[in-house]
């Protein structure tokens, strides 16, 4: 039977145009794009599209796009083997995080790609990554025995774990890596996947969740920091987590007013996640002794996440409900293979 596939435009770089009179790009429409690549046509796959009412740049995405998202996923879940999301690259990591949390129990691929350059230029990236994408968003299925599915980000031939993965690159087409995890697989003449480093099958039924808070704050540590600037980025009351960049393996300041400040903020009820401001490596609190003043205090260590899984999945358990002492056991515990223990 052909796989069916579903393509979910939401605007992006991949399906720009530019304007003749100001030479700026902006959005065409699904149908415009999917005219610019007839070899779709000899794909033996039903591939079908939907697309934004108003195709957005994704440095517009909000936990809105997200949820919409999760929403057509889940309306056509039952009616296709895989999907297909084009999105901007931008932000591309922060969606793919947050609907590794979302689609829970996910057994199909999701598969987001985009493009460094429209589709329309003669020396895009954009016909490749989308060509490769369904692709592998029809094959996947077929080679798993059991139901197993995860969101990936597929580009310049890489499969990433959504969850894993960052945008390092303005001006190359490679512009995504995956520092702390394997790719899932590697495009050239043939399709080599990491079948091994694939999620296993999951025991829950799928369920969509929408909900996402945005009560989430991020204090960036740098040399220099006052006690000023750090009271400020604590000033929004609405906000119950925080994420903090750090040095390192998980260091910063250990004056006593930095640390009776954020204890005093912890004591009240705020969730304080260390991540590393570096790509590579894990924070590792107690390792050296300014990481360890944090954990004595209730900082808590998000070990390898990326700064967009940290963000997107403090996002997604805020709007499921959770209290702090729950965020506290969840926020470090893998969702979705999104930090290794």
């Amino acid at each position: 039977m052909n796989a069916t596939i579903l393509i979910i435009y939401t605007g992006g770089t991949i399906g720009m145009i530019q304007d003749p009179k100001t030479l700026s790009l902006k959005p065409f429409n699904l149908a415009h794009l999917l005219e610019t690549i007839p070899e779709l046509e000899r794909f033996n796959f039903n591939i079908h599209s939907s697309s934004f009412d108003e195709p957005i740049d994704s440095s517009n995405a909000t936990p809105e796009l997200w949820s919409h998202l999760v929403s057509i996923i889940h309306d056509n879940y039952e009616k296709y083997d895989g999907f297909v999301i084009l999105h901007g690259t931008d932000t591309m990591a922060y969606t793919a995080s947050a609907l590794s949390f979302a689609l829970e129990g996910l057994s199909k691929p999701v598969v987001i790609t985009g493009s460094q350059l429209p589709i329309g230029m003669l020396r895009t990236d954009g016909k490749e990554n989308l060509i490769s994408s369904i692709e592998i968003a029809a094959t996947l299925p077929q080679i798993f025995a059991e139901n197993r599915g995860e969101v990936c980000i597929y580009f310049d031939g890489f499969l990433f774990r959504g969850n894993r993965t960052i945008k390092s690159s303005t001006q190359h087409f490679e512009a995504f890596e995956s520092p702390n995890f394997p790719a899932l697989a590697e495009v050239g003449v043939d399709v080599k996947f990491d079948l091994d480093h694939f999620l296993q099958k999951r025991d829950e039924p799928f369920n969509a969740k929408k909900e996402f808070a945005d009560a989430v704050g991020v204090l960036y540590l740098f040399p220099g920091i006052t006690m000023d600037t750090v009271k400020a980025t604590f000033s929004n009351p609405k906000n119950q987590v925080y994420i903090m960049c750090t040095f390192g393996s998980g260091n910063g300041p250990t004056d006593d007013e930095f640390l009776e400040f954020l204890e005093f903020q912890i004591n009240r009820g705020k969730v304080i996640l260390n991540i590393t401001q570096c790509d590579r490596g894990a924070v590792d609190q107690g390792k050296y002794e300014s990481s360890g003043a944090y954990k004595k205090i209730g900082i808590i260590g998000g070990l390898d996440m990326t700064f967009e899984a940290a963000i997107t999945k403090a996002m997604f358990l805020l709007g499921q409900g959770f209290s702090s002492e729950e965020l506290k056991y969840k926020l470090t515990e893998p969702i979705c293979g999104e930090l290794s223990t």
